[in-house]
């Protein structure tokens, strides 16, 4: 078997994978103020001054169907005989329906799209369980059946800061936005079972908030050592560090803090803070 994994610029995984001659990233066009940026060419902490300074609501856009099917035609040539593409949920981008044709369309190869559900470094660390299992010569169905255990493992909850990001987004009322900020409504927000961002539970208060969080992550798991977590970030160090050391303090062991790429800070705000829960590898 020859796998190649294709994923787009919302998935952040490790920076080794990087390397990997299999793994191919579609961009996910991204722009503020009118410029275009390139995702691989701009650090987290850049996009975050962007949007602090942005005049206008930063805009993103679905990867080109084109450039993906030239890919498939280009992995075809080159003797490819298995491709897994790993992209933003359907619930989230038009992207999964416009290219779900695609997997019928080359006879060489086996091309599969399944839906992810979940994005950012859950979404990345799927794509990283499957190249170290293709690199340790797993067949194509082990590597699907532990994709789907992931898949149904994964978890996250997140506290955003700014209800106006979410609204600016086009994930909420400006109406509601303005309520929730005068009544301190700071919600937990999930990825539901289709993959859609939703408002899990309203909370008052981020520090009521944040304990609700460390209650959710205990509530999802039941052996710690099980299981991978983020602790995901856009400038928000210390309420990162406070669920960072809770998770440790309770037995898990695989904890990273990271940050949120800018296709999805962009919907999420700055100041955002999250839980990634993922089973293990």
């Amino acid at each position: 078997m020859k796998l190649a994994v294709i994923t787009d610029s919302s998935a952040d995984f490790a920076e080794k994978y990087k390397t990997y001659q299999n793994l191919f990233v579609l961009d996910i066009p991204i722009s503020i103020d009118g410029v275009d940026y390139d995702l691989q060419k701009i650090s987290h902490e850049e996009w975050y001054d962007l949007m602090a300074k942005a005049q206008e609501v930063p805009k993103t856009s679905q990867p080109s169907v084109a450039e993906l099917d030239s890919l498939l035609k280009d992995l075809e040539k080159q003797g490819y005989t298995h491709v897994l593409g790993l992209f933003l949920p359907a619930a989230i981008s038009g992207f999964y329906q416009n290219i779900f044709y695609l997997q019928s369309e080359y006879e060489q190869m086996k091309v599969l799209f399944p839906e992810t559900f979940i994005t950012s470094s859950p979404l990345g660390y799927m794509v990283e369980t499957v190249l170290d299992l293709a690199e340790a010569g797993a067949e194509f169905d082990e590597i699907i059946a532990k994709f789907e255990e992931q898949r149904e493992g994964d978890r996250a909850y997140m506290l955003v800061d700014d209800l106006h990001w979410l609204a600016k987004g086009g994930r909420l009322s400006n109406g509601a936005a303005v309520l929730g900020t005068l009544l301190n409504i700071k919600p937990v927000l999930t990825f539901s079972t289709e993959g859609k961002v939703e408002v899990f539970e309203k909370v008052r208060t981020a520090k009521k908030t944040m304990s609700r969080m460390k209650e959710l992550l205990l509530k999802e798991v039941q052996e710690p050592s099980d299981y991978k977590v983020y602790v995901i970030q856009t400038r928000a160090e210390e309420r990162a560090q406070e669920l960072y050391d809770f998770a440790l303090s309770q037995g898990f062991d695989d904890v990273e803090i990271v940050t949120f790429g800018p296709v999805i800070a962009t919907h999420l705000g700055l100041n955002t803070v999250a839980y990634g829960i993922s089973p293990k590898k």
